[in-house]
């Protein structure tokens, strides 16, 4: 049943969409997993309307962390910061379509993490990282 979306992963892990990192940049931000190593660095361009006009992101890590940032950055180009700023854990976690073990669960989260600390600040990606509680 999940082998489709294991495909997709290994897909997105082994042939990312968006790699490098723009410059100029709009928002610049990069985190890392200090559990597992896994780094991103995202760079994003902003329209005159506040929309994601361009997307870029650069990382190490596990197929999961680089898939799901590679499935991230497609899924928010184009949309506005307000737009971008209503995702959660469970429409990031949507993308991959597997079960994950909690171990896992931080390398998936951590394009999402790197996007809301970056376009908003700690205190937004606090929301969500309180979901695990």
């Amino acid at each position: 049943m999940y082998d489709m979306y294991r495909e997709n992963i290994l897909d997105h892990a082994q042939n990312p969409r968006h790699p490098g990192v723009l410059s100029p940049a709009d928002v610049d931000h990069e985190e890392h997993n200090p559990l597992c190593g896994d780094r991103l660095h995202l760079t994003l361009r902003l329209d005159e309307n506040n929309r994601i006009a361009d997307i870029a992101w650069d990382g190490e890590g596990c197929a999961i962390s680089q898939a799901t940032a590679s499935m991230l950055a497609e899924e928010i180009l184009g949309k506005t910061v307000d737009e971008v700023r209503q995702l959660t854990r469970d429409d990031v976690l949507g993308l991959l379509g597997i079960p994950l073990t909690i171990n896992r669960m931080k390398c998936a989260l951590l394009s999402l993490k790197t996007l809301m600390i970056g376009l908003y600040g700690l205190k937004e990606w606090q929301k969500h990282d309180d979901e695990d509680e």
